[in-house]
């Protein structure tokens, strides 16, 4: 029976067992066979061959993606977005490759990917579709491109894809705190109360992974697939924002309700309506922060900011120092912070501090002294050997 058999039968036998308290314990080890099958379908195989993908190297301040179903609006999208050409038909399947563009929006530059549109199953390999998620697994903010004329339906069939290969949307790690040891045996520990779980299921889920030793901690109240996927360790949690294209040809009540909906926004690609707003939500989504230097006794520089963000090394001022230079860091004494960031201008801040957008920062590295410094009874370092074992030794006196 191969892996796709497997799948499917194991969800076939969820559908059929009733949840109860009864039923729970093996519901939890049957979630826990069906993610592991999951994950085994997802490696690559080992072929002599390498297979022909269409990822593209990473270029710019961030990376969005566009998902969504054939016949959407992909491609003019991304036309309109960056002015790359795009190939836009009134048939489906008209992108067949990866087609990169670029946004360029408050002095940052943002990659635009148009994928191909992916069909109900793509997660088992249908229509490319482990090559079009391997590539959003890559992004920063994921555009799932919707048909507002067409069922809401599509949006959950879409999400449950890129559920089933480790992709979580709008969502935040679990905090499970889980580690596997030598001896010992199985350590359960809780920081308040569960509701969805016990150590009894626990232990069935680590069993099933032929995990016998570990400590784990739950810190909130979490459920046995956010245990799963801390076991796992391959999750991706990733932003995503619904774009609902096409509500040039529904009522206003449509356009309103979807407007309502959390992390959606209503556009009209062929009467390029709303564009702005969806650039808008795209960069409140990403967070970016844009940080402007400025060197001792000169003004600011605000022609090219040092793009940052928590998903791309952190915005700290150490990690500020990391994206100039690797060694700024060892040079490194304090920095001063203009902007919102900082209680007063200027603020005298560590490496620790965090940064703000269109904060302008200053830093000062560390005064090396050299020996050369100051002549004769002037000078402020001595010109001796550093150590003992330097030192010459002098001739004994003639007696």
């Amino acid at each position: 029976m191969g892996i796709l058999e497997k799948i499917k039968e194991i969800e076939t036998e969820m559908a059929k067992t009733q949840k109860n308290k009864a039923t729970e314990y093996h519901l939890g080890q049957l979630k826990a066979k069906l993610a592991k099958l999951r994950t085994t379908l997802q490696e690559p195989a080992k072929t002599g061959e390498k297979g022909e993908g269409f990822d593209v190297q990473k270029f710019g301040d961030g990376r969005v993606a566009l998902i969504g179903f054939p016949s959407v609006g992909k491609s003019t999208l991304l036309t309109q977005l960056t002015g790359t050409s795009s190939e836009a038909a009134a048939y489906e399947f008209t992108t067949l490759t990866c087609i990169p563009g670029i946004i360029h929006y408050n002095d940052a530059k943002i990659q635009l990917l148009d994928l191909p549109g992916i069909i109900e199953g793509a997660a088992q390999g249908k229509g490319r579709g482990r090559q079009v998620i391997a590539v959003c697994k890559s992004a920063d903010l994921l555009l799932m491109v919707l048909d507002a004329s067409k069922p809401h339906a599509h949006r959950q069939i879409l999400t449950a894809e890129l559920e089933s290969v480790g992709i979580r949307l709008n969502r935040d790690p679990p905090a499970i705190s889980f580690k596997k040891k030598k001896t010992g045996g199985v350590s359960f520990n809780s920081m308040g109360p569960l509701t969805k779980m016990d150590d009894k299921l626990c232990f069935r889920i680590l069993h099933e992974y032929k995990i016998h030793n570990a400590d784990v901690l739950f810190k909130e109240d979490c459920t046995a697939d956010d245990l799963i996927d801390v076991i796992e360790g391959n999750r991706r949690y990733i932003k995503c924002l619904y774009v609902y294209n096409k509500v040039d040809v529904c009522s206003i009540e449509e356009v309103d309700a979807i407007a309502r909906l959390p992390n959606s926004i209503p556009i009209s690609c062929s009467q390029q309506l709303n564009l702005d707003g969806l650039l808008s939500k795209i960069w409140d989504m990403m967070a970016l922060v844009r940080v402007y230097t400025k060197r001792v006794g000169r003004r600011p520089d605000f022609s090219d900011p040092v793009v940052m963000s928590e998903d791309r090394g952190g915005t700290t001022v150490e990690d500020l120092c990391r994206q100039i230079h690797k060694s700024l860091v060892a040079e490194y004494s304090y920095s001063l912070v203009w902007g919102t960031s900082s209680k007063h201008y200027p603020q005298r801040c560590g490496m620790s501090h965090t940064l703000e957008d269109e904060d302008v920062v200053q830093i000062i590295k560390k005064k090396v002294s050299t020996a050369e410094e100051g002549r004769g009874r002037f000078k402020s370092t001595a010109s001796g050997p550093l150590r003992i074992a330097d030192r010459e030794k002098k001739a004994a006196l003639k007696t």
